[in-house]
Order: C-alpha cells, then sequence, then structure tokens
C-alpha cells in the first residue's frame, strides 16, 4: 500500500512539474532550493546516459526481489523500508517506460532543485529514506542476535531434554 502510495505522489508531482514549470521556469522556494525542470535518461546523478533500457530491467527485478522478500519479512522496519523503495522505484520505473518515445526509452522526471545538489524527484527520496531504513532495520536486528563472544552456557536458554 505504502509503495503504491508513492507513486501516486511521485507521479502527481512530477506531472505539475511538467505542466507548471515548463522548460523555461524556476521557482525560488526557500535559500537554494528551487523547482526546476529535468529529465534524467540516465541513472543517479545523471550517470549512464542512454542506459534508460537496462536500468529499467535492473529496477524492475529490485522491484520483484522486493515484493518476494516482503512475504517473509516480519519487521515493521523492514516492511516500512522496502515499501519505499518499491515506490521509489516503480515512479521512475513509470517514467522511464512511459515518458519517451519508445518503451523503455523514457526519462526520469527531475525537479527538486538546491542548486549545489544533483536535482532529483519523489521517488529518488523514498528510495534514499527506504535504504536508510533497511540499514537501520539491519543494524538493530544484528544487535539483536547473539554473538560467539556473549554466549556461554551460563546464557543460554535450558533444554527440557535433561
Amino acid at each position: 500500500m505504502l509503495a503504491v502510495v508513492v507513486v501516486a505522489i511521485d507521479q502527481l508531482s512530477k506531472h505539475w512539474a511538467v505542466t507548471g514549470l515548463g522548460t523555461d521556469r524556476e521557482i525560488e522556494v526557500f535559500w537554494t532550493l528551487q523547482f526546476n525542470l529535468a529529465f534524467n535518461s540516465g541513472m543517479a546523478f545523471s550517470r549512464g546516459e542512454g542506459l534508460g533500457p537496462v536500468i529499467a530491467v535492473v529496477a524492475t527485478a529490485v522491484i520483484v526481489w522486493l515484493l518476494v522478500s516482503l512475504r517473509t519479512e516480519a519487521s515493521r522496519l523492514s516492511t516500512l523500508g522496502m515499501g519505499l523503495v518499491i515506490g521509489g522505484a516503480g515512479g521512475n520505473l513509470v517514467d522511464r517506460l512511459l515518458r519517451g518515445e519508445a518503451w523503455l526509452r523514457g526519462a526520469v522526471v527531475d525537479f527538486i532543485d538546491f542548486q549545489w545538489f544533483p536535482i532529483f524527484n519523489v521517488a529518488d527520496m523514498a528510495i534514499n529514506v527506504g535504504a536508510g531504513v533497511l540499514i537501520l532495520n539491519t543494524i538493530l536486528v544484528s544487535r539483536r542476535l547473539p554473538t560467539p563472544e556473549n554466549t556461554t552456557p551460563e546464557n543460554e536458554p535450558e533444554s527440557d531434554a535433561a
């Protein structure tokens, strides 16, 4: 459900950027933040220009892998992280599929511009926050697991087979 909400917010914000900003309008928001329309046919930070079809296939594989992983995941934190990553990847995948002259040849709409950082969008934010949440979850889970250093006969659970 979270992924669907992220895709919807992402696509609505991109629709606003394409129709409201156009290619010749910038909106000053606060400090260095401005809305400035850009199209990215590559990957993060405009690397890999022209690799849109490859990136789309990889994004699809990641989405499928995360959806399958959700079936075995019990943590709310990891579910939140996966939902954000799936939604963000899905939002950018929609652009690659539908915003071009040919299938998989579309460019991702970016419009959030701090002027000192690459231009990005809502989907990119969801991917990064989701990845951070997944990393945090991994750290928290690893702290709960027993390690060989703190596993001694005194703190091991007693068995019923005595």
